[in-house]
């Protein structure tokens, strides 16, 4: 066993602005890359024995972490966890995708060869791991219309998780923020390639016209039943509304953009304050889909 605090796969006091979409935040106790199973059978003991909170983050697409030090252990995995494959399984596939891979990528990947039913998640900048945790989707689907089972890492062991008791719903899950996904099997259906990636080019074309460029984390709110987060932002006044180094789209009133050297308390307090316009003009209690780490029990 390796001294972890010395050991390669682990940085520490490691700044979050380099694993997340926004650029902003502050730093971590340990950053913890993992590249396969042995590295997780080596590696949880020593971490847990710490006694720090566990977060698993791939992209970190969907993550908000505040300025400061964090006594936190994050996981993020690399290596074969970015594995595709698939087979042939009655009248249509199986893939199993690890939990690092790249949405877009794993998308291109199974329209190229045939595979329909995950076109959507080519505009997804996220992994496969944390697509599963909050039930990503988009363009009328979402992880929950394919997936079959997954691979889930908890407490010191991993084993298969069915579709109920992942109990996906609209953007989340029974998933814990210390649980790590490390495979996904989906179902899939045979597709004509080049109708496949007609779709994703469709895809493309839309969150390219719709959906703003830059240092942003997608949509920062849930849609509310009947509503469109956007929607209500914008007539809330909160369109191009800005705090600091963060401002609202826009394109898009429910995407925050963040300056070059932005600052995470400046992007949490533009959400406070579009969630009271937007309660004070209708009503409803906007939801975030970021995962925010570091302000109170914001996580």
């Amino acid at each position: 066993m390796t001294d972890f605090f010395n050991d390669p796969r682990v940085a520490l006091d490691e700044a979050m602005s380099r694993h997340c979409t926004y650029r902003v935040g502050g730093t971590v106790r340990a950053f913890v890359t993992v590249s396969s199973d042995a590295d997780l059978v080596e590696l949880a003991p020593q971490w847990q024995a710490l006694g720090w909170p566990v977060m698993a983050v791939g992209n970190g697409s969907n993550l908000l972490v505040a300025e400061g030090t964090h006594d936190l252990v994050v996981v993020h995995l690399s290596g074969s966890f970015a594995e595709l494959s698939w087979r042939a399984e009655g009248e249509g596939f199986e893939a199993r995708l690890g939990g690092a891979l790249d949405l877009p990528i794993a998308a291109r990947r199974l329209a190229a060869e045939g595979l329909g039913g995950f076109e959507w998640a080519v505009g997804v900048p996220g992994t496969v791991g944390g697509a599963l945790a909050m039930n990503a989707g988009g363009h009328g689907s979402d992880m929950a219309a394919n997936v079959t089972w997954a691979k889930v890492w908890r407490d010191g062991g991993s084993r298969e998780w069915l579709p109920s008791e992942l109990a996906l719903s609209y953007r989340s899950s029974a998933l814990a923020v210390g649980d790590i996904v490390t495979e996904v099997g989906l179902r899939l259906t045979a597709t004509p390639s080049d109708k496949a990636k007609e779709a994703l080019r469709e895809i493309v074309r839309w969150r390219r016209e719709h959906q703003p460029g830059g240092q942003n984390a997608g949509s920062v709110f849930r849609n509310p039943e009947g509503e469109h987060a956007g929607q209500l932002i914008e007539a809330a006044g909160g369109r191009g509304l800005r705090i600091g180094t963060a401002s609202t789209s826009s394109k898009h009133a429910n995407f925050i953009v963040t300056d070059e050297g932005g600052s995470a308390s400046d992007v949490w307090a533009l959400m406070q304050e579009l969630r009271r316009r937007v309660h004070e003009t209708s009503g409803v209690n906007l939801i975030s889909e970021t995962r925010c780490v570091g302000f109170g029990d914001s996580w």
